[in-house]
């Protein structure tokens, strides 16, 4: 049924009309990118980019390409199930996700689960460290996550279409159209995902029981040039999934969890001498269905309507400063079996600036402000500075405030939410260098961020939980990126690597927040010679505490994975690949009681003509 519905509205559509490179992110004379800011407000703070290669190396997930490549700790709640990110120490609603330039953190929540994201529908993935609610709002406070597709308005037409078969019945098929000439630009994927995800629990007699899913994404984007002045492009996303939550080893579990996201966006770009005037339409719709039962009929619900009017204009003034004046209007609508109905109006205004002082100096200054009878909101900043003191070596700064507002569920659920709940708000500072010789990059980043009025959910003297701004947390540590390339005739080689050291910590309790690393640790290495590539993925996780006065802990665990995989195709591509995912058995829990799958494989093939 599921699979006929999304054949529908996949024809209603169309009736209707790339480990990490510091390069630069695009090139606008050949390719639009809807999130401008990533690239030209980001200078003064670690942008890391996943481009295509590196994701097609990768699970489907969000969660396995972020946690194999970049510093970012996940916890998971099984294979598949949800997936919370920690960045810099911070919690998983103080990331936020920036799909094509619009935050799509949950209304309901605050978070994005990164199980529900499928990468193969993104043409790239940055991941940019730091304070960056100035520019993309709430949740922006450890870091973000840039989901885009780059419009390419070139002459091609490509094909390609990937299939996957792993263990425990897990399949995945993955098709990709891109077509496009000098005026009209267009991509279009889908994505099907499932499995029964009956893997066993190491030295025990379990197994993951009522642990299978199933995940289906359409993604669709249309550029077209009205003229050499002006653009209009459309992004659309559809996902639709069905999890059951797997229990724990101490308890089983019949519940399970049907989820649907809708995104649609139209943006027109207007390039005028020294302006460039961008409108943005965006309509994003998210929808659960919660069963304590699977057999049963009844269940809660939650439904959020988001409505997003966005207008930037940026004027070059000389070819040393760049001004750009943004305001936005959001408009949330949330109903729900524990939430009721409530509404939400947000408007703000930002301004942002860039300006080159010297050949080897620039600096960035943003400010920000929103306007809401729901709760005040501070003025948030970033400024940052950036000095190259050689073509090998550079300098950055940033210091910025930054916040989270509440969500749906904070204020209004029912018996339980707080109307009266401040923002989050938070102070930051980091200070990095980046080192470039030959073919090898080096970037290393020291932060240090104090979070004030932190939401916590605890129990009342009557025993009821209820969200309050009670705790407060600093946070600090260092971030390493690596990259080495080499190239000796048709032999390729590269390695990567990342290293986080953090320090979270509760002003109350003085002790490490929960479910945070000191150490994280991840490394890959690829060898490629003619139309064979062989690849090698290390993770290292630290000791996390599963207790906030950190007596129960975690332990340590390491995971590695091996590829390999032949290129059959002469013109175009006929890849056959197979991985050894968890290659030594390490028997190993992100989540307490939570076991993750011993030693799988993977197979996969890709066609593309």
């Amino acid at each position: 049924m599921t699979a006929k519905k999304l054949l529908l509205f996949c024809l209603l559509f169309m009736c209707q009309i790339g480990l990490a490179q510091h390069d630069s992110i695009t090139n606008l004379n050949e390719v639009l990118i809807s999130d401008t800011y990533l690239k030209n407000f980001s200078n003064t703070q670690s942008v890391q980019k996943l481009n295509d290669s590196i994701i097609e190396k990768n699970q489907p997930s969000l969660t396995s390409l972020l946690n194999y490549n970049t510093v970012i700790y996940f916890k998971e709640n099984g294979l598949g199930m949800v997936s919370s990110p920690s960045f810099r120490g911070t919690t998983a609603q103080q990331t936020a996700v920036i799909w094509n330039g619009i935050n799509i953190n949950s209304q309901l929540n605050g978070q994005t689960d990164f199980n529900t994201i499928t990468t193969r529908d993104f043409s790239s993935i940055s991941v940019r460290a730091g304070g960056g609610s100035a520019i993309y709002g709430s949740s922006a406070i450890g870091g973000s996550i840039h989901l885009n597709n780059d419009l390419d308005f070139r002459n091609q037409f490509v094909n390609e279409l990937q299939l996957n078969f792993g263990s425990f019945n897990t399949l995945g098929v993955h098709y990709d159209l891109k077509a496009s000439n000098e005026n009209i630009s267009s991509q279009v994927s889908i994505s099907r995902n499932n499995s029964e995800n009956d893997y066993k629990y190491l030295y025990t007699s379990k197994k993951n029981e009522n642990g299978e899913y199933y995940s289906t994404s359409f993604n669709a984007s249309v550029g077209y040039k009205i003229n050499t002045k002006n653009t209009l492009k459309l992004y659309s996303q559809f996902f639709d999934s069905e999890r059951h939550f797997s229990g724990t080893l101490a308890a089983p579990s019949k519940s399970k969890y049907q989820s649907v996201n809708a995104r649609n966006m139209l943006e027109w770009v207007g390039a005028y001498k020294q302006f460039i005037s961008k409108l943005k339409l965006a309509f994003l719709d998210e929808e659960y269905k919660y069963f304590e039962d699977k057999d049963a009929v009844f269940f809660t619900k939650g439904k959020a309507e988001t409505s997003i009017v966005k207008y930037d204009l940026s004027f070059k003034a000389g070819s040393n400063i760049c001004l750009n004046v943004l305001a936005d209007f959001t408009q949330t609508k949330g109903y729900g079996s524990d939430i009721g109905e409530n509404k939400r109006q947000i408007g703000s205004g930002a301004l942002l600036m860039k300006h080159r002082i010297l050949e080897n100096l620039e600096y960035e200054i943003s400010f920000r402000k929103e306007f809401t009878t729901n709760y005040k909101s501070p003025i948030l900043y970033s400024l940052g500075a950036k000095y190259d003191i050689s073509k090998n070596y550079a300098l950055k700064y940033n210091v910025s405030r930054n916040f989270r507002i509440p969500t749906f569920n904070d204020l209004y659920w029912q018996g339980s939410g707080n109307p009266n709940l401040k923002p989050e708000s938070s102070f930051q500072t980091e200070m990095g260098q980046e080192i470039k010789y030959k073919n090898i990059t080096l970037s290393t980043t020291g932060y240090y961020i104090k979070i004030e009025d932190m939401l916590r959910w605890s129990p009342g003297p009557n025993g009821v939980w209820s969200p309050n701004n009670i705790a407060k947390v600093t946070t600090y540590g260092t971030e390493a990126l690596f990259n080495w390339v080499k190239n000796t005739g048709k032999h390729h080689f590269e390695l990567n690597g990342t290293y986080a050291y953090t320090v979270s910590n509760d002003e109350q309790k003085h002790k490490q927040l929960i479910y945070v690393p000191f150490h994280k640790i991840t490394a890959s290495a690829s060898y490629s010679f003619k139309k064979v590539t062989a690849s090698y993925q290390f993770l290292y996780n630290g000791q996390v505490f599963t207790s906030s006065d950190n007596y129960y802990a975690l332990d340590s665990y390491k995971v590695s994975n091996l590829g390999i995989d032949y290129n059959f195709g002469k013109i175009s591509t006929c890849k056959l690949g197979f991985q050894i995912l968890n290659l030594l058995n390490e028997n190993y829990q992100s989540v307490s009681m939570r076991p993750m799958p011993g030693r799988n494989i993977n197979m996969n093939l890709t066609l593309k003509f």
